[in-house]
């Protein structure tokens, strides 16, 4: 079963790791802004079908070594974990290095043949794109912080029942493997570090709901359906996320107090549905991003560009003090980044995560 969780979830990281350079915003190569007028250059198709194969066929040659290893050799479950986890950094950490290389190469090209030398830069803004958003509100993110408020007041409301080894870690089996005396704090630590991760993709969503809309000089329309897309369904995959999380958390506090209430079985499925359903979302939420903006059709102005490519280091990291974003959209990934020139981005992400780690030593 160990296997069969870890192969499930390298093949997902291969595959989205492969198709990369077919699911981002289509005017970016690499991180490299192209005008739409050299996108089908022949050296920039090579550079992106010999990253897939590639990726494609490092990952073939480690998931089959993997596979061979755990059923002919006499492995431990920890050993099978372990290596399963090495297994999956490889496959990403390599997919870096190669897109490292190919960022240089196309931005090399793309310097050499002066392909924005006689373009004008411009930029544009579309008022009427935010009457088509379509983010949820952000009072739906309440509803899953609702629901933790009820297990922390049922936690204390039952504070006796508790045990006086409160569990803080559950393994593959579904069974707890560590725990922390019983007291007030431990008693609710669960809920409570849930209630920060909620704070957080609350938190994410209000930053992300006033970022810009960035639409392309060349291709407007295009790029219009990308951001109104990515805006979409970005929001329903982190409402989808913080509510599993809820759930999932949810059951295993209310297992600590009542530790009938769930069967072994259960305690074991519940975890694997809860990965096999955040899989599935973010394989949906890439593909209708990533296919969002590759079929409008539209009158490309051939004298303009809108490249930011100077607020781009390594096409990774964006900053941008003038951009009053806090987040835009990742051009290597399907996604957001944080503008590292807007310190509220910091706020947001950080804060809560210090938050988490400061509660895991108390």
């Amino acid at each position: 079963m160990t296997l069969t969780i870890f192969l499930f979830m390298s093949l997902i990281i291969a595959g989205i790791q492969t198709a990369i350079p077919f699911l981002v915003n289509r005017s970016v190569i690499f991180g490299v802004t192209i005008p739409e007028k050299h996108l089908q250059n022949e050296t920039l198709i090579a550079f992106k079908k010999n990253y897939c194969k590639l990726v494609g066929l490092l990952s073939i040659i480690l998931l089959a070594a993997y596979t061979l290893w755990v059923l002919f050799q006499t492995a431990t479950e920890e050993q099978i974990v372990i290596v399963g986890i090495l297994l999956e950094f490889v496959i990403i950490l390599f997919s870096f290095a190669l897109y490292f290389y190919y960022h240089g190469k196309t931005l090399k090209l793309k310097t050499d043949n002066q392909w924005t030398g006689n373009l004008k830069q411009i930029r544009v803004a579309d008022l009427s794109a935010r009457s088509r958003d379509e983010m949820l509100p952000w009072q739906v993110f309440l509803l899953p912080m609702i629901i933790t408020i009820g297990v922390i007041g049922y936690t204390l409301l039952q504070y006796d029942l508790l045990p006086q080894q409160i569990p803080t870690h559950w393994g593959p089996s579904g069974q707890p493997d560590a725990f922390t005396e019983k007291t007030l704090l431990s008693a609710i630590l669960m809920p409570l570090t849930l209630f920060v991760m909620q704070l957080m993709f609350l938190g994410i969503h209000l930053g992300t709901k006033k970022s810009g809309i960035k639409l392309s000089g060349e291709s407007t329309e295009a790029s219009r359906q990308r951001q109104l897309a990515l805006r979409k369904y970005s929001s329903w995959l982190m409402f989808f996320v913080s509510f599993l999380i809820t759930v999932l958390l949810s059951f295993f506090q209310l297992q600590i107090i009542h530790p009938d209430i769930i069967s072994a079985t259960a305690m074991f499925a519940i975890p694997l549905g809860f990965l096999f359903l955040i899989l599935v979302g973010t394989i949906v939420f890439a593909v209708r991003v990533g296919r969002s903006d590759k079929f409008a059709i539209e009158t490309i102005e051939e004298k303009l560009t809108d490249s930011d490519d100077s607020h781009w280091k390594g096409g990774l990291f964006y900053f941008n003090k003038n951009d009053p974003s806090i987040f835009v959209e990742k051009r290597f990934g399907v996604g957001w980044t944080i503008n590292l020139a807007n310190p509220i981005g910091y706020l947001i992400i950080f804060v809560p995560l210090i938050a988490i780690l400061l509660f895991s030593f108390l």
